[in-house]
């Protein structure tokens, strides 16, 4: 029986860890903030996906010592200038509420002919004192109304350009395959099967 490599993904979200835990499979024992005894909810004050990554996997390297990796996602719209992007989780308050979200951005987008986005995830990974850094992004386009109720966050009103559903119409594996997490996690995974 092969031993499980062990690593920290510095989330509260429960959404996102199952997500990451699905994608790294087997071989990893993915723990969580709770794994670790870690209940803070740590501040993301960069104003970039990068910089709010590496802000929650230095907070855990320093307060907790664990190699471990973090991440942060956006939703950037072009119609609305990028935006919620950085904000993406924040955008209707800082409550994290994705409906209300969800229904602040279809609200800013009525009118609007051009419905392009892209998500996109930066992983920050902290093993030892070297910090490295994984982007996944795909691109498609927000959807009139939401459907399915599948994922999280806005996957109800984002269609990935390659597929004809959103991601909530998807099964989890669908989603996982073409992603931006699932594409960030990958680059990810072959990095760390190469130390």
């Amino acid at each position: 029986m092969t031993v499980k490599r062990e690593i920290v993904f510095a989330t509260n979200n429960a959404h996102k860890l199952s997500e990451i835990r699905e994608i790294m499979g087997e071989e990893w024992h993915v723990l969580s903030l709770s794994d670790i005894g870690c209940d803070v909810d740590i501040p993301e004050t960069a104003d970039t996906l990068q910089g709010n990554a590496e802000i929650k996997a230095r907070f855990i390297k320093e307060h907790y010592g664990y190699d471990c990796f973090a991440d942060d996602t956006g939703l950037m719209v072009d119609s609305l200038g990028g935006a919620p992007g950085v904000y993406s989780a924040r955008y209707a308050g800082s409550n994290h509420d994705s409906v209300a979200n969800m229904n602040l951005l279809l609200e800013n987008m009525k009118g609007k002919k051009n419905r392009k986005a892209h998500f996109s995830t930066v992983i920050a990974l902290i093993i030892g004192d070297t910090v490295r850094f994984f982007e996944g992004r795909v691109d498609g386009v927000i959807t009139e109304s939401p459907t399915g109720n599948g994922g999280f966050g806005y996957d109800p009103i984002f269609m990935p350009e390659e597929c004809e559903v959103t991601f909530a119409l998807m099964s989890a594996e669908e989603k996982n395959s073409i992603s931006h997490r699932g594409r960030a996690t990958a680059k990810l995974i072959e990095y760390l099967s190469q130390i």
